[in-house]
């Protein structure tokens, strides 16, 4: 069974961006996460994490749809 929560290290992997760019996204709330623990480590549900990246491909399509490659 897979892990339901990812550690931001995990997120940083995943989306190949450093652990700052990944802690960025979570405390801008952009990516939704949760606090746990005696040190509040950030936690992002797997599925969150699959919800950013689909909201990431249909913004980059919007993008390219209107014209903007910037």
């Amino acid at each position: 069974m897979a892990p339901r929560f990812l550690t931001l290290t995990d997120v940083a992997e995943i989306l190949n961006l450093t652990p700052s760019a990944a802690r960025a996204l979570v405390t801008s709330g952009e990516l939704p996460a949760i606090q746990v623990g005696g040190k509040k480590a950030w936690r992002v549900e797997e599925s969150e994490l699959e919800n950013y990246i689909a909201q990431q491909y249909r913004l980059a399509r919007e993008r390219i749809e209107a014209g903007d490659f910037a």
